[in-house]
């Protein structure tokens, strides 16, 4: 019988690799190897797939704009149709257009977090902290060249989260053409009914001002008076914050602190 003693594994890796596999060290390894090899792995999916939700987020936003102004129809190209709007970047202060900033890129929302770019609010109704100085106006053309609609980025609170829309508006800077949310969070079967086409369709034709200028435009319960049937959309049942948040973040975007100076020059033709 040979008196060999085996050599002991020699330095730690030695020795960890001399461990029995169901050991508390290699299980350890093992679990924490295979979490950074699905980390890489969902990273990477991550970085190759933005380009294409990117892609599919703008497709998206053009479809929501495209149906605001009812011009959208099933199976047709959304970046082709698309093409019949104008994009300007609009000054909400002065509500002129700017060619300060370039069209390509802008984000409404994320100007509204650059301090340059916004400004804090301190009468904020539609409870978004911060405004943007400057939009994308997207102004819609008929056959002839002329002007038909405009459609104009709006947001504000509601119950659970910001409302995230758009507001067609007439030639004639006054009457609602359609409103229409894209992003919320809203509760199903009572906020989230501000989705319902019943009920997006009662904005058409609705009058922002009245004979005199004043904004009138209201979301309410009950039956409206006679000088408020061209200003009155109903409120949703059963989700009352919901549908003072509407009227809240409508009320801002069409007034003075919004739109109120570009939807004049409109009214006087002065685009």
């Amino acid at each position: 019988m040979s008196d060999v003693q085996p050599t002991a594994p020699k330095g730690p890796i030695g020795r960890f690799l001399a461990l029995p596999p169901d050991s508390t060290p290699k299980t350890i390894f093992v679990a924490v190897a295979l979490c950074l090899f699905c980390s890489m792995i969902v990273s990477v999916a991550a970085v190759s797939l933005r380009p294409v939700q990117d892609a599919n987020s703008l497709v998206d936003k053009r479809k929501n704009i495209l149906q605001v102004a009812g011009i959208y129809e099933d199976g047709i190209n959304v970046n082709e149709a698309f093409g019949a709007f104008e994009q300007r970047i609009l000054e909400v202060s002065t509500g002129e257009f700017s060619d300060e900033i370039s069209v390509e890129g802008f984000d409404d929302i994320q100007s509204a977090s650059d301090p340059e770019l916004s400004r804090e609010l301190t009468n904020d109704i539609a409870g978004i902290g911060r405004q943007p100085n400057f939009v994308t106006a997207y102004l819609l053309k008929d056959e002839a060249g002329e002007l038909d609609k405009v459609v104009l980025p709006l947001w504000g609170y509601g119950l659970w989260s910001t409302l995230y829309g758009f507001v067609a508006i007439e030639e004639d800077g006054n009457e609602i053409y359609g409103l229409q949310f894209y992003d919320h969070g809203e509760t199903p079967g009572l906020g989230a009914e501000v989705d319902n086409p019943n009920w997006k369709s009662q904005w058409q034709g609705k009058k922002l001002t009245d004979s005199t200028g004043e904004l009138r435009i209201t979301v309410a319960k009950g039956n409206p008076s006679a000088d408020m049937i061209d200003h009155h959309i109903d409120a949703l049942a059963g989700a009352t914050l919901t549908s003072v948040g509407v009227d809240n973040l409508v009320k801002f975007w069409m007034g003075e602190q919004g739109y109120a100076p570009f939807l004049v020059k409109l009214q006087q033709g002065g685009l």
